[in-house]
């Protein structure tokens, strides 16, 4: 794999995204929406318009799901044998990129927290730096990821 900003000789290790769920909000929004655009047709039953507002308002929660996946789709992590790039989607046309060389980092650990997280296997990864602590929440599979990065980290010492 092939990323822009990749250097002459870098090796794509890993990559990575957080779990699904934290697109949930833009899918419980098509759920309400669709229940909610239901309740015209029940108060005026017959009247073949409330259909229409029912479609408006399944069409806004599509609209509202599709967002919550994009900003999901397009935020990922990349681990290389020099970096972990992290590109996050802030919203339809804002962005950020953030590098973290491997040889700042001084420490690394995960964690599953709840019943949820462990159900649907996500949880934290802290990676702590000369500068500051990297806090990766809601990472799918998390401890594979962890022993990924670990690895790679301790490769390049």
């Amino acid at each position: 794999m092939e990323f822009e900003g990749q250097r002459e000789g870098e090796e794509v290790i890993y990559v990575f995204r957080r779990h699904i769920m934290t697109s949930i909000k833009g899918f419980l929004w098509l759920v309400v929406l669709t229940g909610v655009g239901l309740i015209p047709m029940f108060i005026w039953p017959g009247n073949g318009q409330m259909f229409f507002v029912w479609l408006i308002f399944l069409g806004v929660g599509i609209l509202g799901a599709a967002y919550s996946w994009m900003l999901w789709y397009f935020s990922y992590y990349i681990v290389t044998d020099e970096r972990l790039r992290q590109t996050r989607q802030k919203g339809l046309f804002k962005k950020s990129v953030v590098d973290l060389e491997l040889s700042s980092i001084q420490n690394m650990s995960f964690g599953v927290n709840g019943v949820f997280a462990t159900m649907f296997d996500y949880g934290s990864i802290l990676i702590q730096t000369e500068a500051g602590d990297l806090v990766i929440s809601m990472v799918s599979h998390p401890e594979t990821v962890y022993n990924e990065l670990e690895n790679t980290w301790h490769d390049k010492r």
